[in-house]
């Protein structure tokens, strides 16, 4: 108990000491997540307005697709990543192997269903006369699509929410393909594995505890966001 105790103590010095390592490590965390999170954003609301708004061959297999990489273990992201753009794997090319560009990739193909998913389910979960509704009243098929966006908007922001909740704890692929490199690629949670791994479990708990406060703040303001367009 005492351990945990000095580790939130530690958190809080390091946090208000303004350390430059935490602070460093902090904000290249919230970037690679925060830009994972818009690109999986703007994908998964794309790719999921196309299947739910669309009659073809094989949608059913598509949503079991999307349903399935939901759960996608971030191991198994890491892996194909690192093979894809290992020297002399297809993207080799590109020379981005342990570089946040990296991260941001593998993190997106983590959150990238968890937004699909969640935004497909908002959508179909709509009136299907909503849409003719809609197009009776002489809107175009952008003007159709932005008001089906708008009357599922809250449980869009919930995907966004869910997605970065996903990537910002996610260690297995960031480990892997970023290789917790100092100053470079070294992230939160990669962070405290490193710290626990040696033994020095206060620093662990507070890297931790930054983390889960981190989280929080993000979180917290998704979610006043959300509730200022619940409809009253």
């Amino acid at each position: 108990m005492n351990l945990i105790i000095d580790g939130i103590r530690e958190a809080f010095r390091l946090i208000l000491s303004f350390d430059p390592e935490v602070m460093g490590i902090t904000l290249l965390s919230l970037q690679i997540s925060g830009v994972a999170t818009l690109i999986s954003m703007v994908l998964g609301l794309a790719t999921s307005l196309a299947i739910a708004l669309n009659e073809f061959p094989g949608k059913r297999l598509c949503i079991s697709l999307v349903n399935t990489g939901m759960g996608l273990p971030p191991v198994v992201v890491g892996l194909l990543v690192t093979v894809m753009l290992w020297r002399s794997g297809p993207l080799g090319l590109l020379e981005i192997l342990y570089t946040p560009a990296a991260i941001v990739i593998a993190q997106v193909l983590i959150a990238g269903p968890i937004v699909t998913g969640i935004s497909l389910a908002a959508l179909q979960n709509l009136p299907a006369s909503l849409r003719l509704q809609i197009l009776a009243l002489g809107a175009s098929r952008t003007q159709m699509v932005w008001r089906l966006v708008r009357e599922a908007r809250l449980p869009i922001l919930a995907a966004v929410m869910a997605g970065f909740g996903g990537i910002i704890s996610e260690v297995g692929a960031s480990m892997m393909v970023g290789g917790n490199i100092r100053g470079h690629t070294r992230v939160l949670t990669t962070a405290t594995v490193l710290e626990t791994s040696k033994g020095n479990f206060e620093t662990a708990i507070a890297f931790g505890v930054v983390l889960l406060l981190l989280a929080f703040m993000v979180n917290l303001v998704l979610t006043r966001i959300q509730q200022r367009e619940r409809p009253r």
